[in-house]
């Protein structure tokens, strides 16, 4: 996973970095609590009917759907994680970095994750 600063890059440039090496984008609106973050996770990356909306539910949803990215044939996702400053001190944070870079590592080329570090 990589972090960047939002003082220091925008979204728009980190998309068209994405796109320029040929990846799609998903990006991840904020959130400030650790309910809304697994909430936005299961929106934006459409987490079935079941997802629990928990961090094992989580690690296990985001592992289906590294499995789905690499049988759609289609080009590699870049996850743009936009996390506010609020957030970033909730004691879930690191456990959600975890499971992200837990499944960076399990779909090897096919999903990588840049977190945007918001004021």
């Amino acid at each position: 996973m990589k972090i960047y600063s939002a003082d220091t890059w925008t979204i728009e440039e980190l998309q068209q970095q994405v796109s320029d090496a040929g990846r799609r984008t998903v990006l991840v609106p904020p959130a400030d609590s650790k309910k809304a973050v697994l909430e936005v996770f299961g929106q934006v990356l459409d987490f079935p009917e079941y997802y629990g909306v928990n961090l094992d539910a989580l690690n296990d949803s985001l592992h289906d759907f590294a499995d789905s990215l690499s049988e759609d044939g289609e080009a590699p996702v870049t996850l743009i994680w936009q996390v506010p400053a609020a957030y970033r001190t909730d004691r879930s944070f690191g456990v959600v970095c975890e499971i992200l870079q837990d499944a960076e590592s399990y779909s090897g080329r096919d999903l990588a994750v840049i977190a945007v570090f918001q004021n």
